[in-house]
């Protein structure tokens, strides 16, 4: 039952040692200390109680015992001498030599029991001294404890202190880096925008290209065909003759003619056309 409970106390106080600070937790544990230096104390109590209870039960087991074993002697020795006639006298000589030997065992007995109790007592002494000296040894160990304990709460708050400006840089490094991711952020966002707007400027242009390209083609066949035709024309000039001044006012004169009937012609077709 003590095991259950202290294992009971300690599932309890491992739930509540959780979200503690260091100090709060050094209390609590010294506090469960306390407790079961105490429930360990009650325990040697109820065993020391157990054991004179067994020492007594002991003690009592012999005196009946030896109780038993003279009433029996007395019987056999005394008793059945003296219940036949014939042993009444020996019978009531044996009683005070009986008598006797029983008081001479009771003084030996007395004797041996004093000689032990004598013994026991200088057991007891000693038991008390160690026991002294083990609880000055128990209460140096537990100031010794109780100082490391505290030293260890020291470092314990150190560290913490420690953490806690650890965390407060890594706070502020946060905040910086955060500013600094953001920033970067839009520069990104930004070049994204720049990226597309380029890469639509890069479509745009390489349509372009490509349509000065089939204009480029275009123009150079037609360069081709204006060369060919220059070629032509520089062959035909080449070969060209200026005609006499004669057959030119003949020509001259033969176009005018032309001109003249055409004109005629196109006058009889208009009316014929009325008509």
């Amino acid at each position: 039952q003590t095991h259950d409970r202290c294992k009971s106390k300690l599932h309890s106080a491992t739930d509540c040692f959780v979200g503690l600070t260091v100090e709060q937790k050094w209390e609590m544990a010294e506090q469960e200390l306390a407790d079961m230096e105490d429930e360990v104390q009650r325990m040697e109590d109820l065993e020391q109680i157990l054991q004179n209870l067994e020492a007594d039960v002991e003690e009592a087991d012999v005196w009946w015992t030896d109780m038993k074993k003279a009433s029996s002697d007395f019987e056999k020795d005394i008793t059945s001498t003296i219940s036949s006639r014939k042993g009444s006298i020996t019978g009531s000589e044996k009683l005070p030599r009986y008598m006797e030997e029983k008081n001479h065992q009771g003084d030996l007995l007395r004797e041996r029991l004093r000689l032990e109790n004598c013994l026991l007592k200088d057991y007891k002494k000693k038991l008390q001294q160690q026991l002294r000296q083990k609880e000055q040894m128990e209460e140096t160990l537990h100031e010794i404890h109780l100082q490391q304990l505290q030293f260890r709460n020291a470092q314990y708050r150190e560290k913490v202190n420690e953490k806690n400006q650890e965390l407060l840089q890594l706070k502020a490094t946060l905040g910086k880096t955060t500013q600094v991711l953001n920033f970067y952020k839009r520069r990104l966002q930004e070049a994204m925008e720049m990226s597309a707007s380029l890469t639509k400027d890069i479509s745009r242009r390489k349509e372009l290209l490509e349509k000065i390209e089939r204009e480029s083609a275009l123009v150079e066949e037609q360069r081709a065909e204006a060369e060919r035709v220059n070629r032509q024309l520089r062959k035909q000039l080449s070969d060209y003759s200026i005609p006499s001044v004669q057959s030119y006012i003949q020509k001259k004169m033969a176009i005018t003619d032309l001109e003249n009937s055409i004109k005629v012609w196109e006058r009889k077709v208009a009316a014929a056309k009325v008509s």
